[in-house]
């Protein structure tokens, strides 16, 4: 079953009167790109957190971001520093006095503004609350893991409609190709006559030279190796494990077919079908970049 790189998950618990949400969004990539966005509390565990991600997640461009918040909303997430706060105040007012300043109204704004404070409380992170964030690190890939699914679901159906449209166009080659060399064969012996009429023609070049026209102008192998490549991409759209590189990898090998075809036919109406092919698999190109 093939996932797609798209994807979301979150999960969410509260323990201890703290709320934890862990957020995982995915989008397609070559490699592995992860954007972490942590409490500064968490800071000593980033490397923990991208090593769990990365052996999870794969493939995908993917945006995680962990956020916690008090149950309480009345706690107050400030802490002030008392003494330091009448420090600064009292020299402020010696400075208003020494300068005659004709109200002390501001006083208590400016001290408060001076540095250290007010301070955010930052409580470091416990063994149990880092359990519980593992955990809902776990569940939300998860669930993004579960859209990937859904979404893979979606695009396999896609690719098999495309794969099927290929396919229908080889058959109207296949049906179309015994004309196509007929009419070579009545050009090749009209060509011929007109020829034979000229002196001094050395026939063994002759033979060679409509050996290597006849071979040149054959699409059997091309359309045997296409019909593999076709199957082959829709053995591996079907099986257990998603693997968008092989995929890509065979699109390529069914578009080099393609194109030697269209080369190689010489034929108006082939090369509607070789269009329609190749319109196709532009479409298996683009959807395959979001495969994992």
């Amino acid at each position: 079953m093939i996932k797609s790189m798209t994807g979301y998950g979150k999960a969410q618990a509260e323990r201890n009167n703290t709320i934890v949400t862990v957020e995982v969004k995915t989008l397609n990539s070559k490699f592995l790109e992860v954007n972490l966005r942590l409490p500064k509390a968490f800071s000593e565990k980033e490397i923990e957190i991208r090593n769990q991600l990365s052996q999870q997640l794969e493939r995908g461009k993917a945006s995680v971001a962990i956020e916690v918040q008090s149950a309480d909303a009345t706690e107050s997430k400030i802490e002030y520093n008392k003494p330091l706060f009448l420090s600064y105040y009292r020299q402020l007012q010696e400075l208003a006095v020494a300068a005659g300043a004709p109200s002390f109204d501001d006083l208590f704004r400016i001290a408060m503004q001076q540095p250290d404070v007010a301070k955010v409380v930052s409580n470091e992170l416990s063994e149990d609350e880092w359990d519980l964030v593992s955990e809902l690190i776990a569940e939300a890939i998860r669930a993004c893991d579960a859209f990937r699914e859904r979404e893979g679901a979606a695009l396999q159906e896609k690719l098999s409609s495309y794969l099927s449209e290929i396919k229908s166009q080889l058959e109207a080659i296949e049906q179309r190709d015994p004309a196509r060399a007929e009419n070579v064969r009545e050009r090749l012996n009209k060509k011929l006559e007109e020829l034979q009429q000229i002196d001094k023609i050395d026939q063994n070049r002759l033979e060679q030279e409509l050996i290597y026209y006849i071979e040149k102008l054959d699409i059997n192998e091309e359309k045997v190796r296409l019909l593999t490549h076709l199957n082959y991409f829709e053995q591996v759209l079907k099986s257990p494990e998603s693997n968008g590189k092989k995929l890509g990898f065979i699109a390529q090998e069914i578009g080099r077919e393609i194109n030697t075809i269209g080369s190689k036919a010489n034929d108006a109406e082939i090369q509607r079908y070789v269009v329609n092919m190749k319109e196709e698999l532009e479409k298996i190109k683009e959807q395959v970049l979001n495969i994992i």
